[in-house]
């Protein structure tokens, strides 16, 4: 099996130094089910690529086995892919010879580099996604960042009248610090192989802990990876599961009404959230479109307002707060709604990190002081959701101008509007942020202040409106 990991990070042979493999130097290790071979097949200052090649010996490993398993057994335990399709194996391999780079040992001739974001890609000739497919292997990756790419393999090449395999050739990409990139590989490979070569014991929650750390608790598939990392081993996965519930963040709930709370408490003095409410309804007015998506719609208050036109006969919004969409539906009087304004109106409950077919088919989507509450690896996740699964022709999104937060009295410097924010960015970065997805996606993008406008800073809140380029 064979992985290879690249980078553009200039310059690019800094990876030798976090791999502690010198580029000029093939190298090879022994392993328990075989051999490791390291070796890169490019090392220049503007892009490098290392190689990791593990040899399994499948017919040893069943030999070297005792009782019912072992030499004379079945004959799946000596034909099958695990020589050649990337598995269990390639996680440990990862381990034995990147292991200082996979624990983010600081290296000491390049200080700092092991917690800088590189970007970096990694092609696995044969990665298996046993029960999920292609679908599954993109809600593992993208909510964490990841560009993936798959390439389905036939099951036989020679023979395409025999089908496709449940095997992909993938490229996943992303901008992190190398070991969470590999830390990444390391826990979710065999999740996608769905089996382990080796027994599962107690010390398979602590390793499943360590290395994920800091992104599994908060990962919306975290139940699933937990289940098969541990080969569904009921004790260890409720053991697990235990223990990231305390790591995770607070309940969506919870955080949606403090979340409120907070925001409106440093706003109220301008009236804000009404001014930008009401600068939305009339981009969407002015769109022309007659259905609207309102994405993190909260507790309806814009939802109310499109109830009110005319123009738009079918409205959607979605929350990932089973509370919040309740009290969406109190304000909005939903069960006593009239017939036709009951049909007009539907609330969903969702992820915006995942592809919802839900979502698709809409002329416009409002998008209201969402994306600050993201985190980066999140954000890249929901770009892919809306503006290329979901694609609709009109996208009105609002976020804080940060420059303005010196305007605010009861913020103190170097604050954030609200707690739950993972950035708040300046008009020159919201545009760059905005083009850059405009130009991945096939929109154009145009931007308006909301709110009092200073010559200094900018209006408290930026807005893009972001409409499709024709095919």
């Amino acid at each position: 099996m064979l992985l290879t990991l690249s980078t553009t990070h200039r310059p690019a042979t800094d990876l030798g130094y976090l791999l502690r493999k010198n580029p000029a130097r093939p190298q090879s290790f022994e392993l328990t089910f075989g051999k490791a071979h390291v070796f890169y097949p490019e090392a220049g200052d503007e892009r490098c690529s290392v190689a990791l090649l593990v040899e399994v010996d499948p017919i040893g490993l069943v030999r070297k086995r005792r009782g019912p398993g072992g030499e004379g057994g079945l004959l799946d335990q000596y034909v099958n892919d695990r020589p050649y399709a990337a598995s269990s194996f390639l996680s440990v391999a990862i381990a034995e010879v990147f292991g200082s780079a996979l624990s983010g040992t600081e290296c000491k001739d390049r200080p700092g580099l092991a917690e800088t974001p590189l970007p970096l890609s990694v092609q696995i000739p044969a990665l298996p996604c046993r029960a999920g497919g292609e679908d599954f292997l993109r809600q593992l990756f993208e909510p964490l960042g990841y560009r993936v790419t798959a390439t389905r393999l036939p099951l036989d090449a020679q023979f395409p009248e025999w089908g496709e395999s449940s095997h992909f050739r993938v490229e996943l990409a992303a901008t992190l610090p190398l070991h969470q990139f590999l830390s990444h590989l390391y826990v979710l490979v065999p999740v996608l192989d769905n089996d382990k070569h080796y027994w599962v014991g107690d010390d398979e929650v602590a390793k499943l802990l360590r290395h994920g750390e800091g992104w599994l608790a908060t990962h919306p598939e975290r139940e699933a990876i937990t289940r098969r990392y541990l080969k569904h081993q009921r004790s260890l996965v409720t053991e697990a599961l235990a223990q990231l519930v305390d790591e995770s963040d607070p309940e969506p709930d919870e955080t949606a009404a403090a979340q409120v709370q907070e925001e409106e408490a440093v706003e109220r003095v301008l009236s804000l959230n009404e001014q930008r409410l009401g600068t939305v309804l009339a981009a969407l007015r002015a769109s022309g479109a007659p259905s609207v998506l309102d994405l993190g719609c909260g507790e309806g208050r814009l939802l109310q307002l499109l109830l009110k036109e005319r123009q738009f006969t079918r409205i959607v919004g979605v929350d990932v707060s089973h509370r919040v969409l309740e009290m969406a539906a109190e304000k909005l009087h939903y069960d006593r709604l009239p017939t036709l304004q009951k049909e007009r109106l539907r609330l969903l409950h969702g992820s915006l990190m995942y592809r919802d077919e839900r979502l698709a088919g809409f002329d416009a989507a409002a998008v209201v002081e969402v994306i600050e509450h993201l985190d980066p690896p999140r954000l890249a996740a929901f770009e892919r959701v809306l503006f290329e699964c979901a694609r609709p022709a009109t996208v009105v999104l609002t976020t804080p101008n940060s420059e303005y937060n010196v305007k605010w009295p009861t913020l103190p410097a170097g604050k954030f509007r609200h707690r739950d924010h993972r950035f708040e960015w300046t008009r020159a970065e919201f545009q760059e942020w905005a083009q850059g997805v405009a130009s991945r996606f096939g929109y154009t993008v145009r931007f308006l202040p909301v709110g009092p406008e200073d010559a200094a800073v900018g209006s408290p809140t930026q807005m893009g409106i972001f409409e499709r380029s024709q095919p």
